[in-house]
């Protein structure tokens, strides 16, 4: 089958078509035809070699897809051939098929294009895992989320009014605050001109936000503390910035902040079924709705894969970039 395969030179990696073997189907998977798939910054670093697939995982570039189901595997229920599918994947996504386990896929809501869906599993399960399940975010609550364009911000913002929230963003210049408070933030920060801290506290009547979302690291530790209301949640999903930072402990301590890192691509396949079960359990009927439905920035066809790692890369998106398959 055709996908998308890396080839390392002097001047970083090229992305180009090839041929690779179809994946075979297991014991309680799906196989998908794939109709589209999207780009996540952990393709930009494991492109470059700096995050390997899990051990098992497919070394094809790929968080996320959607498409049909052609083969339904041993020991799976609810599921046909032709059902639409949009699936959260380990790798293996920029490819015109995957196998993926049941437990990580989902229906595609009737009237969402192929194109949408594949945008929806990576961003919205990692918001749902790490604000909701992790973080705790608590009903009336308030939270920062850095990022407010990329992929995971415009899926925070979604989710966060969704369940009542304030959320407080930041993004990169005054266009992208703008589309952010659009969207649905209750404030936009411009992190070249403003102060996120203060911010957050304006927000909140002084008291900070109970959870953060940051990807961006060590550059932010101490702000991303000084935001929190006591007992708040700073979770890191990313490293952006860099990976190292001093701490006040005694910081964590008198006003009882938790710091958590976390990841999902090489978490075990139960908890991905069960953060699946969760997040449709909690925002299903939204998405059923049309209330809930990912940002598409653009869509390019596979063979633009270069491109559309060029444009998240310059970070030039708002929402998603999105690889068309088939």
């Amino acid at each position: 089958m055709q996908a998308i395969v890396i080839e390392q030179t002097d001047d970083g990696p090229v992305l180009s078509m090839g041929e690779i073997a179809a994946p075979a189907l297991e014991p309680g998977s799906l196989r998908l035809r794939v109709a589209a798939t999207a780009v996540n910054r952990a393709d930009l670093l494991q492109a470059r070699g700096f995050y390997p697939p899990p051990p098992g995982a497919s070394e094809t570039l790929g968080l996320e897809c959607a498409g049909e189901v052609v083969e339904v595997g041993d020991g799976v229920s609810g599921w046909t051939s032709g059902d639409r599918a949009m699936a959260l994947l380990a790798g293996g996504g920029y490819a015109q098929e995957v196998v993926v386990d049941a437990g990580s896929v989902m229906r595609v809501p009737d009237g969402m294009e192929f194109d949408q869906a594949a945008a929806l599993p990576e961003v919205y399960l990692t918001v749902f895992l790490n604000v909701f399940q992790l973080g705790q975010f608590p009903a009336a609550g308030a939270a920062l989320v850095h990022g407010g364009g990329s992929g995971i911000g415009t899926a925070a913002i979604q989710l966060l009014k969704a369940a009542g929230g304030r959320i407080v963003v930041t993004a990169g210049s005054a266009q992208k605050c703008a589309r952010c408070l659009d969207l649905g933030a209750d404030v936009a920060v411009n992190y070249n001109e403003g102060d996120f801290v203060e911010a957050c506290k304006q927000a909140t009547d002084g008291q900070g936000v109970d959870v953060v979302l940051d990807s961006i690291g060590g550059p932010y530790l101490a702000q991303n503390l000084t935001a929190l209301a006591t007992g708040g949640r700073l979770v890191v999903i990313g490293l952006m910035g860099g990976a190292k930072a001093e701490i006040n402990l005694g910081l964590l301590l008198a006003r009882r902040l938790q710091v958590i890192g976390s990841t999902l691509r090489a978490r075990p396949l139960a908890q991905k079924a069960a953060i699946v079960a969760g997040f449709l359990e909690r925002f299903g009927v939204g998405l059923a709705a049309g209330e809930i439905a990912p940002v598409v920035d653009r869509v390019l066809p596979l063979a633009a894969a270069g491109e559309a790692h060029r444009v998240v890369q310059a970070s030039e998106h708002f929402g998603k970039v999105v690889l068309r398959v088939s």
